[in-house]
C-alpha cells in the first residue's frame, strides 16, 4: 500500500514510521520548505529527539505529488490548517483514495469538527478518523497503544487497519464519528481543569473526581447531540481523557498547573507564546458552538470564565461539590 501523510509534526512522523514498519510505501508532505530541508538533512523530528526517520520515507512540499498514487491519505496537520488542506485535497484527491484524520479539534472559521470540514469539502464516504491515548513519543518508540477508529465506510476501516495495526498498535472500529470528535476536543479542556487542581495543590483524589464528573458530562453531551454515549468509555473517551488529564507531558495539563499555581502572568504568557495549547482554542469554539445549539455544559462555561474572564480557579471546586 502507498500512503501519503500530510503534516510532519510529531504525531504525523510517528504514524508514518509505524506504517513504514508495516511494509507500506510512505510519503510525507509539509507546507514549509525550511522544515522539509531540516528533516531531510537530519532525518529527525525536532519534537522526537533521538528518533530517526527512515531514509525511504519521502518528504516533499508538493501535496499533489505526495498523494498522487496513494491508496490512503492520512491528515495530521494542526487543526487550524485543516481548512486550507481540505481545499488542496479537493483539487488533487482521486475518488478511490481513502482519507484518515489524525487531527483533533474544531475549525476556527466554521466551528465545525475536523471530520465535518473534510466531509463537506471532499464529499466522500471514504473518510475515517483515529483518536486515543497516544503521546507521539510513545508511538515512535513502538509502545503498545490503542485508538478508536471511526468511520461510516467498511472499506475505509479495513484500509486504515491494514495501514496501522500490528503487534503493538490496536484499532477498535466504531461508526460513532460524532462521539469520537466530541471526546477528542473536550478532553483538552478537562486536562487544563485537572492541571489547575494540581496547581492548587489538590490531591489525585480530587483530580479523579474531576475526571469522573467530566466523563458524565461528555456522555450526556454526546447523547444530546445525537451520538452514542458509550463512546465516552472508548480509547477516544476515557482513555484519552485519563492520559491528557494526568500527565506532565500534556501541554494542556501543564498550562492548567500554571493557572492554578502562583505562577506570574508573565510566566503564563511566555508558556502560551511558546507552546501550542489546543484546549484554549477549543474552549472558545466549543462554547460558541454549544451556545448556537442551545446546549448547556456547565464545565465549559466555568472554564471559559476562569481563562477568559479571570474568574478564580477555585470555582472548579464549587462546581465539583455542588454539581448534581
Amino acid at each position: 500500500m502507498t500512503i501519503g501523510v500530510l503534516g510532519t509534526g510529531a504525531f504525523g512522523v510517528s504514524l508514518a514510521m509505524i506504517m513504514r514498519d508495516n511494509g507500506h510505501t510512505v510519503k510525507m508532505w509539509t507546507k514549509f520548505e525550511e522544515e522539509k530541508m531540516t528533516l531531510l538533512e537530519n532525518r529527525e523530528s525536532p519534537y522526537l529527539k533521538g528518533i530517526k526517520i527512515n531514509d525511504d520515507i519521502a518528504i516533499s512540499t508538493s501535496l499533489r505529488k505526495t498523494i498522487l498514487d496513494a491508496d490512503l491519505i492520512l491528515v495530521a496537520v494542526p487543526s487550524q490548517a485543516v481548512c486550507d488542506v481540505a481545499v488542496e485535497l479537493q483539487k488533487h484527491r482521486q475518488r478511490h483514495q481513502h482519507v484518515c484524520i489524525a487531527t483533533k479539534g474544531i475549525d476556527e472559521t466554521t466551528c465545525l469538527f475536523v471530520y465535518d470540514v473534510l466531509k463537506l469539502r471532499l464529499r466522500t464516504r471514504r473518510l475515517a478518523l483515529i483518536s486515543g491515548p497516544t503521546f507521539a513519543i510513545d508511538v515512535a518508540n513502538r509502545a503498545p497503544i490503542g485508538m478508536a477508529l471511526g468511520s461510516k465506510c467498511k472499506s475505509t476501516i479495513f484500509t486504515v487497519k491494514a495501514a496501522l495495526e500490528n503487534h503493538h498498535v490496536k484499532l477498535r472500529p466504531t461508526n460513532d464519528v460524532l462521539g469520537i470528535e466530541i471526546c477528542g476536543s473536550i478532553k483538552n479542556i478537562i486536562a487544563i481543569a485537572n492541571g489547575m487542581l494540581e496547581g492548587m495543590g489538590l490531591p489525585i483524589s480530587t483530580q479523579a473526581m474531576m475526571i469522573t464528573e467530566a466523563i458524565h458530562d461528555i456522555k450526556n453531551l454526546i447523547r444530546v447531540l445525537g451520538g452514542n454515549n458509550r463512546t465516552v468509555l472508548s480509547f477516544a473517551g476515557f482513555g484519552d481523557i485519563l492520559l491528557t488529564s494526568t500527565s506532565s507531558k500534556s501541554r494542556n495539563f501543564t498550562f492548567g498547573q500554571l493557572l492554578g499555581s502562583d505562577a506570574s502572568k508573565d510566566e503564563i504568557d511566555e508558556y502560551v507564546k511558546n507552546t501550542t495549547i489546543e484546549g484554549l482554542t477549543t474552549l472558545r469554539l466549543i462554547r460558541k458552538s454549544l451556545k448556537n445549539k442551545k446546549v448547556n455544559m456547565p464545565i465549559i462555561d466555568i472554564m471559559y470564565g476562569i481563562i477568559y474572564k479571570d474568574n478564580s480557579p477555585t470555582t472548579l471546586i464549587d462546581y465539583l461539590i455542588h454539581k448534581e
